[in-house]
């Protein structure tokens, strides 16, 4: 039996009941942490919620910074994308919390972490590989998996039974299954799950309905150094602040609404509605930087390993050596990704207009129909021939 428990917090239906039904189990001290990664919430009520069912530790850390520029920042110099779509939101917040969480474990000399996630999602492998990774000697609850509940409406009955409050969505139910952190915000079940049914319109929070969105296109730049972004028109920006900006600019425009069904780590399929308004904004910005400072074999093999990186985050491996060591040579091909991108917002739509950077490989005399260069068109006639030999001889065959 556990000693002491920390529970990744956040003050909704699910972790508000995991919090009593750990009181009543366990019959000893809950712990709960709060991450603040940028949900746009006042995480006051948080706190008060978590003393007002008896907790007597409660951490609230402000992981804005941290969260940018140590996660998102470098997932986006892999142009990492999960099935083509998924900018991978969700996925990329559980290792920081799940780092933060052992870390206060061991700071109030707490034996066990416990999370929210359910039994049928990718969230609790997320959690618990980033637990182990950082105390392989950790005790792990996982009340989904244990407990007697079966479903969100026996999580609606204990709350009423409990007095615990519930919170309500635009038309006063209980709201999607939802997460929300400064790079994403994603929404699922309920009438979600039926894929052929639209998503009603109530459920988006970040971006605007294209019919509401501006008539004329809002043109910025986005300065990048050494494959991150760090200025916005000329201004220097925090990784939060800036990603915020651009959040602010692609909601106004309808930017970043995907509507997927995706491949869950567990073996199902799951539908999600996910926003991620300056993340898309950000994504084809630093693929066009790329396209102008990286060099062909560089760019390819970057592209070959993405859907391997990306995977590797989507199901909870972070902190792997694999994901470590492709970091390192992702890492390696950003050293020259500096320059600036000119793009334009309009109508669920980012634009790039124009790119240029100092370590640009770009050779116009090459490219230029108008000037010969350091180019001899004959020599192609050998390479096309070369090239030819083995079609020849396969369809002579």
């Amino acid at each position: 039996m556990p000693k002491k428990i920390v529970l990744a917090y956040s003050g909704g239906l699910d972790t508000s009941v995991i919090l009593k039904w750990l009181q009543l189990k366990y019959e000893c001290p809950i712990v709960t942490f709060t991450a603040d990664i940028g949900q746009g919430e006042e995480l006051e009520p948080v706190s008060k919620k978590a003393k007002d069912l008896g907790v007597k530790e409660v951490f609230i850390e402000n992981l804005q910074e941290e969260f940018v520029s140590d996660y998102v920042f470098p997932m986006f110099r892999a142009n990492a994308l999960y099935e083509g779509t998924y900018l991978l939101g969700t996925a990329i917040a559980r290792p920081l919390i799940a780092k933060k969480q052992i870390e206060i474990a061991n700071s109030v000399n707490a034996d066990a972490v416990a999370h929210g996630a359910t039994g049928k999602g990718n969230d609790q492998v997320r959690f618990e590989l980033g637990y182990y990774a950082n105390d392989p000697n950790i005790i792990v609850i996982a009340p989904w998996r244990d407990w007697e509940f079966t479903s969100r409406n026996d999580l609606l009955d204990f709350a009423k039974n409990y007095q615990i409050k519930v919170p309500k969505d635009k038309i006063g139910e209980p709201p999607f299954s939802t997460d929300v952190n400064l790079l994403h915000t994603s929404s699922e079940g309920k009438i979600l799950e039926d894929p052929w049914i639209e998503p009603p319109e109530y459920i988006f929070s970040r971006t605007k309905n294209l019919k509401d969105t501006p008539d004329n296109p809002q043109n910025i730049i986005i300065t990048f150094k050494n494959g991150d972004p760090v200025a916005l028109n000329d201004k220097p920006k925090k990784p939060h602040k800036l990603l915020e900006e651009l959040n602010n600019i692609a909601g106004k425009h309808g930017v970043g609404r995907i509507d997927i069904v995706e491949n869950r780590f567990v073996g199902m399929k799951s539908r999600g509605i996910y926003e991620t308004p300056g993340g898309t904004i950000l994504s084809h910005a630093h693929r066009a930087i790329e396209s102008i400072t990286l060099d062909k074999g560089e760019a390819h093999i970057k592209d070959n390993i993405m859907p391997n990186y990306a995977e590797m985050i989507y199901n909870g491996l972070w902190f792997s050596s694999e994901r470590i060591a492709l970091q390192k040579m992702i890492d390696e091909t950003q050293k020259k990704v500096n320059g600036e991108v000119k793009l334009k917002i309009i109508k669920g739509n980012v634009i790039v207009t124009g790119r240029k950077s100092p370590n640009s490989l770009y050779e116009t005399s090459l490219v230029s129909f108008d000037e010969k260069g350091d180019y001899n068109q004959k020599d192609a006639e050998g390479f096309i021939k070369i090239n030819s030999i083995r079609l020849k001889n396969y369809y002579k065959k």
